[in-house]
């Protein structure tokens, strides 16, 4: 099975290697952080349930992150201590991030009101609003927020948590048990016969909107694995040779999408109709103008923030 050069892989927007230092090493350690909260030079993100605070003109066509201070943040009503840190930039200013619930916005000063414009991060990759760093930064942000919501309680012991190491930790109060934020690894594949490659049109997506397939990785499977299962399960093809190509956090809420060309040994599909409305198989040509919406019955693909977007340009470029 031929597959692109993995140097030449286009490298999905989400995911964009940060030139963020992650102070990993200083997360633990009380006093640093103390002292970056106090500096003036920080700066704040805030997440408002989810929703990133940015700043816009008035037609919202030119969006940017909208930066605060930690005494701007203390005055919406926010705890420094429950802040997250998710780095230094190159000019050593350390970048945290703020999440206010709904209950704590409407409680601020203009209630939530005075936050907006509040917007959806997927909404931002699919308009491609922002840099690729900045995207990438969000995300993170994003990731850590959706998780700190979800671990408010322990599994073990029911008992509230609080949190630790600046956001990348929270402990037990009750028990001790300390948990961590997840990643949950998700394939997404580009199955190809050679000439063709086969594309699903899922319930949730908008109408004649054909991407990859994908599928949650199990206990105990590798992604090879878990490739050859779901795409078996939702199409019924065979599949040979499994290829890695590149991976890509997807922040909605924790996914890790690890991205693989495989080869069909078979091509007749059976498809899982609770998963799939539709799956075809396109040439190059086809896909082609797909991806330049110029496709005669209207077929579209996911836009370039996605590491589907990738996968199906990897096939694209090919020589026929």
């Amino acid at each position: 099975m031929d597959t692109p050069n993995r140097q030449d892989f286009h490298k999905p927007r989400i995911g964009a290697e940060l030139t963020l230092d992650r102070m990993a090493e200083k997360r633990a350690d009380r006093a640093w952080i103390e002292q970056r909260l106090a500096n003036k030079t920080s700066r704040f993100l805030l997440f408002v349930d989810l929703s990133l605070a940015v700043d816009s003109d008035a037609d919202q066509d030119n969006t940017k992150l909208r930066w605060l201070t930690a005494g701007q943040i203390e005055q919406l009503g926010a705890d420094l201590n429950d802040t997250y840190l998710l780095g230094c930039n190159p000019d050593g200013q350390a970048i945290f991030a703020a999440s206010l619930s709904e209950a704590q916005a409407s409680a601020a000063p203009g209630g939530k009101e005075a936050l907006k414009p509040l917007v959806d991060l997927r909404s931002l990759a699919v308009q491609g609003a922002l840099p690729d760093a900045e995207l990438s930064l969000v995300g993170m942000g994003r990731a850590l927020a959706a998780w700190h919501v979800s671990s408010k309680c322990c599994g073990r012991c029911g008992g509230y948590t609080r949190v630790n190491d600046a956001g990348w930790q929270r402990k037990c109060r009750a028990c001790g048990q300390e948990v961590y934020p997840r990643s949950d690894p998700a394939i997404i594949v580009l199955i190809t016969d050679g000439t063709r490659c086969l594309l699903g049109h899922h319930k949730r997506y908008t109408h004649k909107f054909y991407s990859t397939l994908a599928g949650f990785v199990e206990p105990g499977e590798d992604f090879e694995g878990c490739v050859r299962r779901e795409m078996r399960e939702e199409t019924g093809v065979t599949i040979g040779q499994v290829t890695y190509m590149a991976s890509q956090p997807w922040p909605f809420p924790h996914l890790m999408m690890v991205g693989c060309w495989a080869q069909a040994l078979t091509t007749e599909l059976t498809l899982e109709e609770e998963e799939l409305h539709d799956a075809r198989w396109f040439t190059r040509e086809e896909v082609k103008m797909m991806m330049e919406e110029k496709h005669p019955e209207g077929f579209t693909v996911p836009g370039p923030h996605s590491i589907a977007y990738a996968l199906i340009k990897s096939f694209a470029d090919q020589p026929a």
